[in-house]
């Protein structure tokens, strides 16, 4: 057996991250603003830089096994967090979120997730804890989660979106304008909901939904409830960020679900796997253990997450490079003309200021 990590790296651990989750939480309601670029960056670089520490750390205290776990685990959550950002993108455009207000909506969001996911870690590890069989329940249901995340058609979904939606904004009294981030507003001196009560609804059912997904995929990597709760700490803390820092170029990661699909599919077979290892129920292998099946190794797995989530990205930035290129070449008849016609009344028009010509292509 691997050492335990002892009793008080543990509390200190929830200790710090609990002040790290306050003090960002009072930065959000204190200092509304949009962040920018190099702000984003910051934070996000700190918060992976924390995570890094914090593996290191682990490692020190025991050995290489739980800080590995630690790594597969974040890694994954980080990897499932990124697919949590595509709809928090169209959650805040069908409801025209404030800019502004959008850091406090994520974070609220985030501390949703956080509640949620520590709900379902007890109740998972308490299941797993009292039925090894739930290894071929979890392992199941990742395969079909894959499926559904590689090639599910989701048009529906927004149908059925739309509908709650009305029925929230007609059962609850909602009124069409913000007022701010407040959930109450007074108009014409009726006390009346703003859109943001249904925003943060919306945000809170996509991180059940989501939560239903992750926690047995990172069930599949390590069973320590310690470990499992920290991975999604340090995964969630920096979403907020990377919300902002991402921003446009969520729309060019167009393989990740195919990198997301891969890694849930792989520990889907890694919990078979297991659970086979480990088999209890009497009409497999007549209840016994079933000794030829490889328990795939922590370091295995995080080597198949790194390499699973660098080439959807690669692969995603590649074939958008290659379709700028395209557009450009298509565009090129078209933009000889229209220089032509610049030259042909330059004397008639006012010289451009430098960079105008530019501009057009910013988005």
């Amino acid at each position: 057996m691997h050492p335990e990590l002892p009793l008080v790296f543990e509390i200190g651990s929830y200790v710090g991250l609990g002040l790290i989750l306050l003090f960002d939480l009072l930065y959000v309601v204190k200092r509304p603003h949009i962040p920018s670029f190099r702000e984003s960056t910051l934070w996000v670089v700190f918060y992976v830089t924390l995570a890094l520490a914090f593996a290191g750390l682990m490692w020190a205290f025991t050995d290489g096994e739980f800080a590995g776990q630690f790594l597969a685990g974040w890694l994954t959550e980080y990897s499932l967090s990124i697919d949590n950002l595509f709809v928090f993108v169209i959650i805040m455009a069908r409801f025209s979120v404030p800019r502004k207000y959008q850091q406090e909506v994520l974070m609220v969001g985030i501390v949703i997730a956080l509640v949620l996911r520590g709900i379902f870690i007890l109740l998972g590890a308490q299941i797993i804890a009292n039925f090894s069989f739930v290894f071929y329940i979890f392992g199941l249901f990742l395969l079909v989660t894959a499926y559904r995340q590689a090639f599910a058609n989701n048009e529906d979904a927004d149908d059925g979106e739309t509908r709650f939606t009305l029925f929230l904004r007609r059962k609850l009294g909602v009124h069409d304008e913000f007022d701010g981030s407040k959930l109450r507003t007074t108009v014409n001196g009726k006390r009346m909901f703003t859109p943001m009560i249904i925003v943060f609804i919306a945000i809170g059912t996509t991180d059940f939904i989501f939560a239903i997904d992750s926690i047995p995929a990172i069930f599949g990597i390590t069973q320590s409830p310690f470990i499992v709760f920290t991975a999604n700490v340090f995964a969630l803390m920096g979403l907020r960020q990377l919300y902002f820092l991402l921003g446009g170029l969520l729309d060019r990661l167009r393989y990740l679900h195919y990198g997301i699909a891969f890694i849930l599919a792989f520990i889907g077979v890694k919990l078979f796997l297991h659970a086979m290892h480990e088999n209890e129920l009497p009409f497999i292998n007549n209840g016994e253990h079933i000794e030829w099946a490889p328990e795939i190794s922590t370091w295995m797995s995080l080597a198949v997450i790194v390499v699973a989530m660098t080439v959807a990205t690669v692969a995603s930035l590649v074939h958008s490079a290659h379709e700028r290129r395209n557009g450009v070449a298509t565009d090129a008849g078209e933009k000889d003309r229209v220089e032509s016609a610049v030259d042909a009344s330059a004397s008639e028009q006012t010289p451009p200021a430098p960079g105008t010509r530019g501009e057009g292509d910013v988005r």
